[in-house]
């Protein structure tokens, strides 16, 4: 069973909800991620989405796609990152973390490559956007031999068929992509989110977290009704912009705002 099955599992048990943030490795500085990420953990993060920067991020909002400009102004490359897992990992060896980003960084670095220094790093598993379970070709079993979940995207707009396809490729989890838009978006409408999640069980064995329009405690209680992960990541980039020349506010504040959402899920 991997770190991400094996959270999933624990967390049913306890009739708890997964809560993963997600934060772009590097900004703020290549110093502070890992920090970061511990202090996470400390506010009730179940699992980690760590974003390696791109220069197009086309999945994402303005508030995503600053963070990684912010990130690779700090010189922050895929290695890099994989350097914060095994940095991570000398510390927890029990958090899941899975590295979201897109496909240009690990093929400049091989596929072959990158599964194997991800799984020495400790990565557990990965996410890349614009890799469609039609073109992933012999990715899932690369992967899955590394001991990686591949994980899969999911829209509104998803077919029965892309939803099976994407069960039988993928590991872990899937995320379901809760609006029609980029990472930030407002609007979510939780009956919707509901009625979604329930038709994409019926298709699939893996848990399923909902993303994209996650903003407050008010908000991750709701999706957490419903789903079996909450992600959130734009509230929480966001507000690393705003404190990105005060450390000590930042690894205080940004924590604060998950601490919120894990309470109001287990109230």
């Amino acid at each position: 069973m991997s770190r991400i099955s094996g959270c999933f599992a624990r967390l049913a048990a306890a009739n708890r909800k997964a809560l993963i943030p997600y934060i772009t490795a590097g900004d703020g500085g290549l110093d502070l991620t890992v920090p970061l990420m511990h202090a996470l953990v400390g506010a009730g993060a179940d699992i980690i989405e760590l974003g390696v920067p791109f220069s197009d991020p086309m999945a994402d909002g303005p508030v995503i796609q600053l963070a990684c400009e912010r990130a690779l102004a700090h010189g922050t490359r895929l290695a890099d990152v994989l350097e914060m897992v095994k940095a991570f990992r000398a510390q927890d060896e029990v958090t899941p973390v899975v590295l979201m980003g897109y496909l240009n960084p690990v093929e400049m670095m091989g596929y072959k490559a990158f599964a194997e220094q991800a799984a020495t790093a400790g990565v557990d598993g990965v996410l890349l956007v614009d890799m469609p379970p039609e073109e992933a070709d012999d990715v899932p079993a690369l992967m899955q031999a590394h001991g990686l979940d591949l994980v899969f995207l999911l829209a509104p707009t998803s077919k029965v068929e892309r939803i099976e396809a994407i069960g039988k490729a993928g590991s872990g989890y899937v995320y379901y992509v809760s609006l029609k838009g980029v990472t930030g978006s407002a609007q979510l409408n939780t009956a919707e989110v509901a009625e979604r999640v329930g038709f994409i069980r019926q298709h699939v064995s893996q848990p399923v977290g909902v993303g994209f329009g996650i903003r407050d405690a008010a908000s991750a209680k709701a999706v957490a009704a419903v789903a079996d992960g909450v992600i959130v990541g734009s509230v929480l980039v966001n507000k690393m912009a705003e404190l990105q020349q005060d450390r000590a506010a930042l690894l205080q504040e940004v924590p604060a705002i998950l601490r919120s959402m894990r309470e109001a899920m287990d109230a």
